[in-house]
Order: C-alpha cells, then structure tokens, then sequence
C-alpha cells in the first residue's frame, strides 16, 4: 500500500537533510513524497490591507523562485536513482508553513509529516524553527516527525526508539501504529521512559502500562523509570546517556503537552533537539 508523505522544505541544508532522512527510512516503502515549499512577500505587514495577487511582478518573481527551487530538489533525487516506488509530487504556495502543511494534508491524505529544525542559537533559523514547534503542536491529525540540522538515518550502529509517557491517559492501538512501524522499519528497540512524580503508579496508570505492554506486541521493548528529576532535563539525559536514535511523544489533546509541565516539553526538546522527535495524536 502506497503511503503519502509530506516533507515541507524552504531549501536550506537541513531541510534537505530531513529529506534524505524520510527517503532512508522508508527505502523500502511505496511512497508519494510531496514536497512543498511556501512563499511570502514580507513587506507586506499583517495590519496591510494590500495583499499580494498572482500576476503581480513580485508575487510571480517570488513564487518562480520556489517552483525553481523544487525542481532542483527533484533532479537532486532522481540523478542518484533509488528506489523506483518513490514518486515525488512539488507544491509552491504563497502561506505559512503552518496553513500549508494543514492544507497538504487535508488535500492529499497525508499520514506523516517529516521536516527539518534548527537550534535556537543560529539566529537566521528562528523562523524555521518555530515553524518546526508549531506544526508539532497544532497540527494534531497527523504524526510529526522533526529532524535536528547534522542527524542523519542511523544506518549502522544499535538502534533505539525512546517512547516518553506518563501511563496517566488509555493508549489506543491506532495511536501508536506509527510508533511500532517505525521502530520495526528503524529495526530498533523501543525504550518505554517515565519520569515518576510520585512513589508509585496509581492503578489506572498501572491498567494502562499492561495494555501498551501488549500493543507494543512483537517490538523489542524495555520499561525504564526516572526519579527526582524534572520530565525535559529527564528526556534529555536519558537519551544522551544511551545515545538514543528517536524520541516518540504523544499528544493527546490540544495544550497537552503545555499543561502538564511548565513549558511546553516539545518546545523545551524542539528547539535544543538531540534526535529527531515523533509526535504522534489520537
């Protein structure tokens, strides 16, 4: 069965980076990649009235540019060859990154987004960046993977896919298909990580560790607790000390992962990423 995938891309290196890192994960894969890259004209402010028509000299040099932009992205792929199920489809689009990669997906039945980040402290990558937090966070229909600037597919050494809960809300097998089939594709572990507020679980919670004990089925998969240690500093340690391939968070609701610690966990990771961050949804 052919899976479409979205991969969003304003040309830079990491963007291209996240793309070789989606082409090796789903090498064996019938896949329709759709690269979409948006365009904006900004000297026009949100207060203007004015806004751009196609047509006009700059909106049709800006949007020439992207269509350009994307052609050399394809010819960068197929003068490589690959694998011949691979289909590639281009989308230029004068919006944000947000309500374009919404759209794409509506439009196209998109199951999975993946898309470049870059750390905090490259001041020309802020805007990506946040683009990266936001589509994380509000696009809630489709699983998010986001891949940090320098991490490529990890081909050769011991894999492993950390899966970051709290056991404090039911798991549904749906949900966490993208979970198991990329671990299986990855060949890697999963690491089920809790960081525990309390001395122990409640018997809810412990109900619902048993029932994602059993969906995660076949997969190699361990349980691992921390204690006395705040859940993103938690995450990240963990995942250094163990040099870890992926982290899988699921968003359950809209502000979920905002309203259960302090800052927003995907902010917190998301903008200082050591792995690629899977964010999945009901």
């Amino acid at each position: 069965m052919r899976k479409n995938i979205l991969i969003p891309t304003d040309f830079s290196k990491n963007s291209w980076n996240a793309l070789n890192y989606a082409l090796s994960l789903f090498k064996d894969d019938k896949c329709t990649f759709y690269l979409v890259n948006t365009f904006q004209l900004y000297y026009f402010t949100t207060d203007s009235l004015i806004v751009p028509e196609p047509g006009e000299p700059n909106y049709e040099k800006a949007k020439e540019q992207s269509e350009v932009g994307l052609e050399k992205i394809i010819d960068g792929i197929t003068s490589r060859g690959g694998n011949e199920e691979h289909k590639f489809e281009t989308i230029s689009t004068y919006n944000t990154v947000l309500e374009a990669v919404k759209t794409v997906i509506d439009k196209n039945d998109i199951e999975l987004v993946i898309m470049g980040t870059k750390g905090e402290n490259d001041p020309t990558s802020k805007l990506y960046g946040s683009n990266a937090v936001d589509v994380m966070e509000k696009v809630n229909n489709c699983p998010v993977i986001v891949i940090p600037e320098n991490v490529n597919y990890p081909e050769e050494k011991r894999k492993e896919v950390v899966f970051a809960t709290n056991f404090k809300t039911a798991y549904k097998r749906r949900e966490l298909e993208n979970l198991v089939d990329i671990a299986k594709k990855m060949k890697a572990a999963i690491r089920v990580l809790h960081i525990q507020e309390v001395d122990k679980l409640s018997r809810e919670q412990e109900g619902n560790k048993v029932d994602l004990q059993q969906y995660l089925g076949d997969v190699v998969h361990t349980f691992h607790t921390l204690t006395d240690i705040k859940v993103a500093p938690g995450i990240h340690s963990f995942i250094e000390s163990r040099d870890s391939d992926l982290l899988a968070l699921i968003n359950k609701k809209h502000n979920f992962l905002t309203s259960i610690f302090t800052k927003s966990l995907v902010k917190e990771i998301g903008f200082k990423p050591l792995v690629p961050v899977l964010v999945m949804h009901p």
